[in-house]
């Protein structure tokens, strides 16, 4: 493997670690999408609302920086997904503008549209955000309508590498059963992580009774639908790629394969799921601390998934307009000079991380009280 290779492999491997760092922590999502759900009083629904103010904005700049690296190290997806599929990215966009809104002004005195309001769109957010993110990360296996011609950036007339062919720009994915499948797959895992984030962070044992009963029914939902995905994924056709002429094919069971090709990829996948199975068994059973091991589960899949989409000369965002269109790491990545400055800059990220849990263990160092709703946080 030559050093632009490996980097480009390092980075995909960033950015998969990033994006399975967002879907942990949108587990704040998953707890407005249940404000109403849970908070039978409105003393329990400024608890579950202050468990999740603490964290929100984690959860958003861990978006901002998986898209960024997404830029920095692979640009030609960033202008093909970001520039075609626009209506998706920009209802995404829409949703945390309306989350970053609403906590801040709910509260307030005098606001125009009343507390009601801004947990309207606290919910909208919980249950279209991950919806969302889930459908369009499922076209990493199934595909978008797009065609690359990077010689069209010499036109004069339209210099863009990359078009949609269908008009609806990125909503087509919605109709897509198996792409819909991941999305609602998605959700409800940020459901169930959110039932165990409040029980670990929250001192009201009535609100805790209806986490409990709540994660029964979430995890079973979650099961039923991340399983179903879960097998049609192992059995779906893969997008490989030649690695010595670049050349895009079909491939049957194509990330069964992968697994196969790469075991400790198969390991994390499988110790991930076992995690997530323990952290839910052990909310279930009353145990308050089984966010930690069902969130590092959950990081450890969709770290798994993601590496399946790009390593092993896979195409990790299929054409289905153009199948030689399909982008990999290696035709769609940053030059060796700018992956390599980045890979220097990559090595403060342990402190950041560091930061995060320091500030997490500060945020939560004692559980939420009824108490604490009425002292004007």
């Amino acid at each position: 493997m030559n050093d632009i290779s490996l980097l480009q492999h390092y980075w995909w491997f960033l950015v998969s670690l990033l994006g399975a760092l967002l879907v942990f922590l949108m587990f704040v999502q998953g707890g407005q999408s249940l404000i109403w759900t849970l908070g039978r009083t409105e003393e329990q629904r400024r608890m579950l609302l202050l468990a999740t103010g603490r964290k929100w904005e984690l959860t958003f700049t861990t978006l901002v920086t998986f898209g960024g690296a997404f830029f920095a190290s692979f640009p030609l997806f960033y202008s093909t997904s970001f520039g075609g599929a626009y209506w998706v990215w920009v209802l995404i966009l829409l949703c945390f503008v309306l989350q970053a809104v609403s906590y801040e002004f709910q509260l307030r005195n005098g606001n125009v549209l009343g507390t009601t309001t801004y947990r309207m769109f606290l919910m909208l957010n919980g249950i279209l955000g991950p919806l969302l993110i889930g459908t369009a990360v499922g076209t990493f296996f199934t595909g978008a309508e797009f065609v690359v011609d990077k010689a069209a950036v010499a036109s004069p007339s339209m210099p863009v590498i990359s078009h949609w062919v269908n008009p609806l720009h990125g909503l087509e994915a919605a109709f897509v059963p198996q792409n819909l499948l991941l999305g609602i797959s998605v959700l409800l895992l940020t459901r169930v992580l959110a039932c165990l984030y409040f029980l670990n962070s929250i001192g009201d044992e009535p609100l805790r009774r209806n986490c409990r009963r709540r994660l029964g029914m979430e995890c079973g939902f979650f099961l039923l639908f991340f399983l179903t995905w879960l097998l049609r994924w192992l059995c779906s056709a893969g997008f490989a790629c030649e690695p010595e002429s670049g050349l895009i094919y079909l491939e049957t069971c194509k990330y069964l394969h992968n697994l196969q090709t790469m075991p400790a990829v198969m390991a994390l996948l499988v110790v991930g799921v076992l995690l997530v199975l323990g952290g839910m068994a052990g909310g279930l059973r009353g145990w308050r601390r089984g966010i930690w091991p069902a969130g590092a589960g959950s990081v450890l899949v969709v770290l798994a998934l993601l590496l399946c989409a790009g390593w092993n000369n896979t195409a990790y965002y299929p054409s289905l307009a153009s199948l030689q269109s399909s982008l990999t790491i290696a035709n769609s990545s940053s030059s060796l000079f700018t992956l390599r400055t980045m890979t220097y800059v990559s090595f403060i990220i342990p402190f950041v991380l560091a930061y995060i849990v320091w500030a997490w263990r500060a945020l939560d160092r004692t559980p939420i009280t009824p108490e604490e709703t009425n002292e004007g946080h």
